[in-house]
This record gives C-alpha cells, sequence and structure tokens, in this order.
C-alpha cells in the first residue's frame, strides 16, 4: 500500500542530499544547453565533480525546435563523432552534412551526461556570481519561480572551482560579472561584445575558438561564447556547440590538475 507522506519524506530527502552534495564542485555550469551538457558530461566522465543549473523546467536550450520548429537539426562532419559516441542516430544528408532528430538528440546528450556522473538542477536560476579575490568561484542560486514572482526571497550560494556560461545568446553571467563586479572580461572592450548577424561558416569556427576563459574563474562555451566575445551566431546547426562544450571541457580536465 502507498503512502503518500513517505513518497514525499522521500523526495524531500533524496533532493537535499543531492543538492547538499552539490554545493562545492570543481565546476559549476549554468545552464543545460546541448554546449552546457556536452560539457558536463566529458568532465564527469573524467571523473570531475560537475553540477548544471538551469533555469528552465526543461533541458536542452534552443535543440528541441531545431530550424523553426522543425525538429531535425543539422551538424557537420567534425562534430558527428560525439553524436555517435552517445549513440545519437546520425543520417548523411549530403557530403559533410549530417541530420540528427533534435529529440533524440537533446534526450540522450542529457542522459549521457547524466549516466556520466554530472547533476542537472532545473528550474534554479544563478542571480548573481561569488567573487573572491578578483576570481568567480561560485555561485549564487534561487528558485526561478522567486525570479518569476519577483519575491523578496534570499538565494543560497555554493562554491566551484570554475564557472561555465552557457546560457546562449543572453549570456547572462558575463552581464551579471560586468554589472556588478569591476572585473574586466578577457575580451577587446573588457565587456560583453555581442552577437553579430547569422553567418554559419564563420560563426561555427569562431564558436570552438571563443569557448575559453572569459574571465578569472569563468569560461564561456556554446552560443554565449560568440555572444561574449563578439561574433555571429550560427542558426540551426548545432556541430559548433557540441565541439565547443567539448573544447571546454578539455581544457578544465588540464586546470583541474592544478591547485589553484
Amino acid at each position: 500500500m502507498l503512502d503518500e507522506i513517505k513518497i514525499s519524506k522521500a523526495i524531500i530527502k533524496t533532493y537535499n542530499d543531492k543538492l547538499i552534495g552539490c554545493l562545492e564542485v570543481d565546476v559549476a555550469i549554468v545552464g543545460a544547453g546541448p554546449a552546457g551538457m556536452v560539457c558536463a558530461y566529458y568532465l564527469a566522465r573524467a571523473g570531475k565533480k560537475v553540477a548544471i543549473f538551469e533555469r528552465k523546467l526543461s533541458v536542452g536550450g534552443g535543440m528541441w525546435g531545431g530550424g523553426i520548429m522543425f525538429n531535425e537539426i543539422v551538424v557537420q562532419e567534425k562534430a558527428k563523432s560525439i553524436l555517435d559516441e552517445m549513440g545519437v542516430g546520425v543520417r548523411l544528408y549530403d557530403k559533410g552534412y549530417y541530420m540528427a532528430d533534435s529529440i533524440e538528440a537533446v534526450s540522450t546528450i542529457c542522459s549521457a551526461a547524466v549516466k556520466a556522473g554530472a547533476k542537472i538542477f532545473n528550474l534554479i536560476s544563478a542571480e548573481d556570481v561569488m567573487i573572491r579575490k578578483d576570481r568567480i568561484c561560485g555561485l549564487v542560486l534561487n528558485w526561478t519561480a522567486v525570479e518569476m514572482a519577483k519575491l523578496h526571497v534570499d538565494p543560497i550560494t555554493m562554491a566551484a572551482r570554475f564557472v561555465i556560461d552557457a546560457t546562449g545568446h543572453a549570456a547572462e553571467v558575463a552581464h551579471i560579472i560586468e554589472r556588478k563586479s569591476g572585473i574586466a572580461l578577457k575580451t577587446e572592450s573588457g565587456k560583453v561584445m555581442g552577437e553579430q548577424s547569422m553567418w554559419a561558416e564563420v560563426a561555427e569556427e569562431l564558436i570552438v575558438k571563443n569557448s575559453r576563459e572569459a574571465a578569472p574563474g569563468l569560461y564561456v562555451c556554446g552560443m554565449c561564447a560568440n555572444a561574449v566575445f563578439g561574433g555571429p551566431r550560427m542558426g540551426p546547426i548545432f556541430g559548433g556547440m557540441l565541439l565547443s562544450g567539448k573544447k571546454v571541457a578539455e581544457d578544465l580536465i588540464k586546470r583541474l590538475k592544478i591547485r589553484i
């Protein structure tokens, strides 16, 4: 016989244990889009403690909708191996152009990240960052519902050796640092440069190049990288997103070996 109170206790206790266990991590990622989840997958697979905080109810960012709500995505040759590794079905459309079902891609990438050991917390927003000695070292978190209702409810904090802004076009964490910290970003202007108009060929190359440290302790990946460093958007081709997440993970795996 099912006991509703026991069900409630089980949810509250296990969630609390999971959250408490992620208040100190190697890497905290803000945004569970494709780049953030791919990054988490490779970090967790390498034995790093990773938590992703996603504002929305669902993960996946803009990948769910493919292009104009046609749930198909395009990836190029360079990125195909990432989807192959995770078990996403990929079909050849034309030389250099591969297709994947966006629903399968999101759900499989999410599953791969979680099975590798990453923890994903949805419905939580990063409203601020923690800074010590001019270095980003954690996040200030609150429920998305609190943010939406504009309630005056104080947040909680969590610590991370590195923080990743994977919030897409909005570049939310980078904007918080620019607005509140006095720390100059590692861009030409010292501020968020802003994304340019769509140019898929250039954007796909730049998004990987721009996926790097944007401020002490803060990395950017996915569309956020081009928004921060001033590259164009690329539309519904997602290879650069996947490669961006993998590149940041590989960079951080090396840096996490060094005591900060």
